[in-house]
This record gives structure tokens, C-alpha cells and sequence, in this order.
């Protein structure tokens, strides 16, 4: 018979918690934070099943049920709403995410100490700029006098400038690349961090075995960051949803209208400015259960093909 095994059961060592009491100290004040400011605002999401009125309140409210997402399904506007979220949020996620592996790896190639700390200290300054001050240099460099028109009408590409704020078919690009050049620089940094512990000795063995430098980007940086690339990206899918808001909002206008707005776009038009504060939460549920989505079924397919894992 195959024996049982036994259940330890580990009992509370006082004398650790004693020792420790700072730690457990800076721990409580931030698990108390976490609880107050995460998990106690969720009591709001019941506000989605009722025709809520703040005059009475949430214990009030007459209770409604699904009304209110079936309403959010059938208004058209929605689904165009979700097309475009999903669509920023996907290039948004490509353009950064390759360009922060690549500009790491170039950044790591540069055997000059000072050359190196000037790139990278350039290239993550602009991650401090608000969108404020980003929207308005796109819409300088954008403009009808601007570099890029300019650019693009002495090398004969086109005729006359060309107003990018205008034009649908480019709004989607110019917020996926506004944000490669605002997060680049700052989302690299981890990257670098996980080059920089791969084992040097795994270079000197290439060396010796005649590998250059491409040849040690493939086969020691890219498998020595691999785990760290999952990680992120298991995170990142989260976030897809969260294809921003400022950007959108500064840069929309009434000719850009049908591809410019986002989730949280749509919650301050109908959630706040029209005060159907209801339909507003279920925008915002549905925006949440589809992260929660993605990461679940990301972290699945990570499992299955034996990398990295979230949980």
C-alpha cells in the first residue's frame, strides 16, 4: 500500500515576526492601501445593474439587472468603439514591445561607456512628458508646414502637404508611434537589465568559437531574455484594452471621430458628460473582464508551451 503522507503543519514563529517587525510594518501599510484603494472601490461596480440615480445612491437605485450592458451591446457606436480599442491597443503593443527588445540590444552593442549612458539617458526622458506637451510637438511636426510634410514634399513623395490630422487612415499609426518614441527609451531599461546578467562567459565561449555579434544576439541575448520578454508580454495582453485616453482625446476631432475613440472615451462622454453613470460601469466591467480574458488564456498558452508563467 502506498504510503500516506503526512500533512506538517507549520506553526506561527513569533520570534521571526519580532525580528522582522519593520518589514511586516511597511508590508500592512501597503496591503491596507491595496484594500482601500483596489478592492473597496469594486463595491461601485454594482452601480452597472441599476438605473442609477445619485440622488438616491447605490442602496436606493432600483436594481435593473443586464439592462444595462444589453443597452451597451446595442448601441452600435460601442462596437466601433471596441473595433478601435482593440485595434491601438494591438499596435500599440507590436511597435513598443519589438522596439524596446531591439533598441535595448543595439543600446548594449555600444562599447562606448559614455556614448551609451547619453543614448539611454536621451532615450528615456521623454517617458516624463506629459501628453500634453507630446500632442503638441506631433501636431508641429505634423502640421501642414512641418518637418515631415517638408521632408516629404523636397523628396518628391508627395505633391502638397498632407493634413495627417484629417485623414482616418493614419490616426491609428500616429498614436502607435507617438508612444514608441515616449516609451522606448524607458521600457528598454529592463531589457538592458536582464542583458546585462546573462553570464559573460557565454560570450567568451562564442568568441572563441568564431560567433560575432550577430551571431551572439541570436543564440545567447535572445534566449537570455526570453524569460523576461514573456513575463512582460503575459502583462502587457492585460493591457491591450488600455489603449490610452490622453492622446486619443487631445488629437480626436469630428473628421477622425469614428476611428479616435476609445473605451475610456466613451465612459466620460456617456458615463460622466451625459451622467448615465450606470452605463459607464458596464463599459468599464466589460473593459476589465476582457483583461482579465486575455491574461488567463495568454498565461495558458505560455504554460502549454513550457515558457514563463504569470501564475
Amino acid at each position: 500500500m502506498a504510503s500516506k503522507k503526512k500533512r506538517v503543519k507549520t506553526k506561527f514563529d513569533w520570534k521571526e515576526f519580532k525580528r522582522q517587525k519593520v518589514l511586516m510594518f511597511w508590508a500592512a501599510i501597503f496591503v491596507i492601501y491595496g484594500v482601500i484603494f483596489y478592492y473597496l472601490p469594486l463595491g461601485g461596480w454594482v452601480i452597472a445593474f441599476q438605473n442609477y440615480k445619485p440622488a438616491l445612491g447605490m442602496f436606493k437605485s432600483e436594481f435593473v439587472g443586464l439592462q444595462k450592458f444589453q443597452q451597451l451591446f446595442s448601441d452600435s457606436s460601442f462596437l466601433g468603439v471596441i473595433r478601435n480599442t482593440l485595434a491601438m491597443g494591438v499596435i500599440n503593443l507590436v511597435l513598443t514591445f519589438v522596439a524596446a527588445i531591439v533598441f535595448a540590444i543595439l543600446l548594449n552593442e555600444i562599447r562606448m561607456k559614455f556614448a551609451k549612458k547619453a543614448v539611454q539617458t536621451i532615450s528615456y526622458l521623454p517617458h516624463f512628458l506629459s501628453w500634453i506637451v507630446v500632442t503638441g510637438i506631433l501636431r508641429d511636426i505634423l502640421s501642414g508646414t512641418g518637418i515631415v510634410n517638408e521632408l516629404l514634399m523636397k523628396a518628391g513623395a508627395t505633391d502638397q502637404a498632407i493634413n495627417f490630422f484629417a485623414n482616418p487612415d493614419y490616426f491609428w499609426w500616429i498614436v502607435g508611434f507617438s508612444n514608441v518614441w515616449k516609451e522606448t527609451g524607458w521600457n528598454a531599461i529592463i531589457y538592458l537589465a536582464a542583458i546585462t546578467a546573462i553570464d559573460p562567459s557565454l560570450y567568451e565561449a562564442a568568441a572563441i568559437d568564431g560567433a560575432g555579434r550577430w551571431a551572439k544576439i541570436r543564440h545567447i541575448i535572445l534566449p537570455g531574455i526570453r524569460p523576461t520578454v514573456m513575463i512582460l508580454l503575459l502583462m502587457n495582453v492585460g493591457n491591450v484594452l488600455n489603449a490610452g485616453f490622453e492622446i486619443q482625446y487631445l488629437l480626436g476631432n469630428g473628421l477622425v471621430q469614428s476611428v479616435s475613440q476609445t473605451i475610456d472615451i466613451y465612459v466620460l462622454k456617456w458615463g460622466i458628460s451625459q451622467g448615465d453613470y450606470a452605463i459607464g460601469t458596464a463599459a468599464g466591467i466589460f473593459k476589465s473582464f476582457v483583461s482579465i480574458v486575455l491574461i488567463v488564456l495568454a498565461n495558458q498558452f505560455a504554460k502549454r508551451t513550457g515558457d514563463e508563467q504569470l501564475f
